[in-house]
């Protein structure tokens, strides 16, 4: 079984964004951080409380991420989604009610033209989210 796996980059705030995820979305929560790793005695103390892993897992929802990056800077950009779809419009509209607590923008949940419940906010960690419900 191949399994396509969402994977965040924070900036130094992977634990923050990703407690608030699991305040939205339920499920379990682990971290990791640079402390538990076997680098950690080469390692400054102000870069050991950095997330090396977290996975947040909820039925069929895997979200991964970490405050660690290969690049000079990291760069939000906005070619990337998060689309968080059910055939259970409470769930969504919940979903969607949990997130909106810490957005940025936000397109509003309602029924577009073609039947489909959908909406969509970037929270505050630069990270954009689609709602869909079919039903």
């Amino acid at each position: 079984m191949s399994q396509l796996i969402t994977y965040l980059t924070f900036n130094g705030n992977c634990r923050e964004a990703m407690l608030f995820y699991q305040s939205c979305l339920g499920g379990e929560l682990y971290f990791q951080t640079l402390e538990e790793s076997p680098k950690a005695k080469n390692l400054p103390n102000n870069y050991k409380k950095y997330i090396l892993q977290a996975i947040l897992k909820k039925e069929n929802i895997v979200l991964m991420g970490t405050d660690l990056f290969d690049e000079d800077r990291l760069l939000q950009g906005n070619t990337i989604a998060i689309l968080l779809k059910s055939n259970d419009e409470t769930k969504i509209r919940k979903y969607y009610s949990s997130f909106s607590k810490k957005k940025t923008v936000s397109l509003p949940l309602k029924r577009n033209y073609w039947g489909i419940l959908y909406g969509s906010i970037t929270d505050t960690y630069g990270i954009r989210w689609l709602f869909s419900c079919n039903n």
